[in-house]
């Protein structure tokens, strides 16, 4: 072997935090259809988006906005971008009925996988930072997902394309993916049951005064700020347990070397549980962190995955060594 999550739902429903409509147009690799009507008398002074809704009812209101912004919206053969623009009778209105991104988001894209260990049931592989696990408003195109959609032909018929849970789009490191229903379900069941073990290596601000500690702490979405999480009331349990391996400087202006392992696996739990405690990682805006280091991402990478395969119930192991940015960082602390 070369050594080196967590819902069960069909992977062709919306993500969780999906708004009602894309933030950009996806135009498809075909040409578009492209529909053309005079407007009736009855119609004079409609709004231009009303008006498509009746040449476009299989689309949203919302989406036809979209296209009307991108300019895939003609009045009289002029390009016509103002959704509240009222037409007059007479007048030809054409629109090219592109695709939305989300509709052409779950198809094969071939993607350079590193495969640290691959078998008929089980994939386990090292995610590089900056590429994104699911499609999601923004990433509609160029994730995990499409890849593994191209990697193997079974891939297609699992939830989500086998992946059981997920690393965020700047975190780095080991992940696993069921290749069958089989494999997708023990998964699951595993990482519900706590019997996945995964740790992380993180660089946060500031010195960690303790050199162990556990934060237990319930997370849910920021009352403030939809797309952060934050430690709240009626939040989900999480636990993450952390160990100071390394500190540079003294007091808020220095950085410490963490080894995280995770009990829970909530959104963002080590980001959340880290900020809470006044530390948040290296450049992670997000939460509060400042770049340093010469890192401009999070400062989190995905160590060690150590689980049971989900067929043959053999006990697995798997080290996952930084990428570039992170070990310079890393060694430019002292850390082990």
């Amino acid at each position: 072997m070369v050594p080196v999550g967590r819902e069960g739902a069909d992977y062709r429903e919306r993500p969780a935090l999906d708004p009602a409509e894309p933030d950009e147009i996806d135009d498809a690799d075909a040409a578009p259809e492209t529909r053309s009507a005079a407007v009736a008398s009855a119609l004079h002074g409609e709004r231009l988006d009303k008006l498509l809704v009746t040449l476009a009812s299989e689309f949203s209101r919302s989406h036809l906005q979209h296209l009307i912004a991108a300019g895939h919206v003609r009045v009289d053969g002029a390009a016509a971008t103002t959704a509240s623009r009222r037409v007059k009778a007479g007048q030809r209105v054409e629109v090219d009925l592109v695709p939305t991104a989300e509709s052409q988001a779950y198809r094969a894209q071939p993607l350079a996988i590193e495969v640290l260990y691959e078998d008929d049931d089980l994939l386990v592989l090292a995610k590089p930072a900056g590429l994104v696990v699911h499609p999601a408003p923004g990433n509609w195109s160029g994730t995990l997902l499409n890849g593994l959609l191209a990697h193997h032909a079974g891939a297609a018929a699992l939830p989500r394309a086998g992946i059981v849970h997920r690393l965020d789009k700047d975190t780095s490191g080991v992940m696993m993916v069921g290749k069958t229903l089989a494999a997708v379900t023990a998964l699951v069941r595993d990482i519900a049951a706590r019997q996945v073990h995964r740790r992380y290596l993180a660089l946060a601000h500031g010195v960690v005064a303790e050199q162990r500690f556990s934060v237990e702490a319930p997370i849910g979405r920021d009352p403030a700020m939809r797309l952060r999480m934050a430690v709240v009331a009626g939040g989900k349990a999480a636990r993450t347990d952390v160990e100071r391996l390394a500190f540079s400087g003294s007091g808020k202006a220095g950085i410490s070397a963490l080894s995280c392992t995770l009990h829970s696996g909530r959104t963002h739990q080590i980001r959340v549980h880290l900020a809470s405690r006044g530390h948040p990682l290296l450049a992670d805006a997000t939460y509060g962190g400042r770049p340093a280091l010469g890192l401009e991402r999070q400062a989190l990478h995905a160590t060690e995955l150590r689980l049971e395969h989900p067929i043959s119930r053999r006990r697995l192991a798997f080290d996952c060594p930084p990428p570039a940015d992170f070990a310079a960082a890393w060694a430019a602390i002292g850390a082990p």
